[in-house]
């Protein structure tokens, strides 16, 4: 029971590190506040984004990971 948790919780630890390393950074730097990157289409539908879903996802992958852990601390 407690080597199938682990390997699970390595298999959520490694996909916390691909997801986040997928995600784009959320600041564009000076040449966003040159151009006017607020007034894209991407930016006027972000909620439909790659982004958006990137991030949930971060967000349930870390709380399996986080639960994950907290029952194998339990049960060790």
């Amino acid at each position: 029971m407690q080597l199938a948790l682990t390997i699970v919780q390595l298999i959520c630890a490694l996909a916390v590190v691909v997801i986040v390393l997928f995600q784009s950074g959320k600041s564009a730097g000076l040449s966003g506040a040159i151009s006017g990157a607020a007034d894209t289409f991407m930016a006027k539908n972000k909620a439909h984004s790659i982004d958006s879903k990137l991030a949930k996802a971060t967000k349930w992958v870390a709380i399996a990971f986080v639960v994950l852990t907290l029952v194998l601390n339990i049960i060790a």
